[in-house]
């Protein structure tokens, strides 16, 4: 093995902008995350313990490398430390998963995230300092919310109580401006930002007038954005 090509001083500090990533293990999760982090031109170190995965990853990233024991020298040897974030991805090896995370917090990288399996798993995680994603889940919640809602587009959610949502316009809205539907004093939302025939606009007006086909985006408590949709 050798170390990737990074030398930061200043390693408990993090940038303004990542710029190389370490992702570990190579699932569905792992590959397409660092295939697209790749693609974005970004520096991309990927490890896991199958060989023909990493021999696929080697058509995007040339740091790749095959570790069937991830200890901390081992990760140490690939230079996984030297990345701005690092993407643990063994949800399924709940053992490995934990025991990875904490090796690369010791390490010192600025950021680190890992991926959970379930609430119980997320939370250890948390407490090793891992930010937690739960990419099942999410995907699932996505699915719901579109199953039942006919104007849900897309969310973020920020904490279990907020989110950042896309809502596509009604025929209710169409011609109604921003002020008179009374948004933000009627359901306590924000508007940050309003797509229309394929520009998005950040600086919104309270005079502006929703025309067929505007997605808003709004930000605010998921009760009052889910109250705001239903009365649509």
């Amino acid at each position: 093995m050798y170390s990737f090509g990074i030398n930061r001083k200043e390693k408990n500090t993090a940038p303004k902008e990542a710029t190389s990533f370490g992702i570990i293990g190579l699932g569905r999760f792992g590959s397409a995350l660092a295939m697209t982090l790749a693609e974005a031109g970004k520096e991309v170190i990927v490890i896991d313990s199958h060989e023909n995965k990493v021999k696929e990853a080697r058509q995007y990233t040339e740091y790749a490398f095959i570790c069937d024991d991830l200890t901390t020298e081992t990760l140490t040897e690939t230079g996984i430390q030297n990345c701005d974030v690092v993407v643990v991805c063994i949800g399924e090896k709940i053992d490995a998963s934990i025991l990875t995370t904490m090796r690369v917090v010791e390490l010192g990288v600025p950021k680190v995230i890992s991926k959970a399996i379930s609430l119980e798993h997320g939370a250890v995680l948390k407490k090793l300092g891992a930010d937690v994603v739960y990419p099942e889940r999410d995907m699932a919640l996505r699915l719901g919310k579109r199953l039942v809602s006919r104007n849900f587009l897309d969310y973020v959610s920020l904490d279990n109580s907020i989110e950042i949502r896309q809502i596509k316009v009604t025929d209710r809205c169409v011609n109604a401006s921003i002020e008179e539907l009374q948004i933000r004093p009627k359901y306590n939302l924000n508007i940050i930002a309003i797509e229309s025939n394929g520009h998005t606009n950040i600086e919104v007006s309270p005079q502006y007038r929703f025309s067929e086909g505007d997605v808003i985006v709004v930000i605010g408590k998921i009760n009052n954005i889910d109250r705001f949709e239903q009365n649509l």
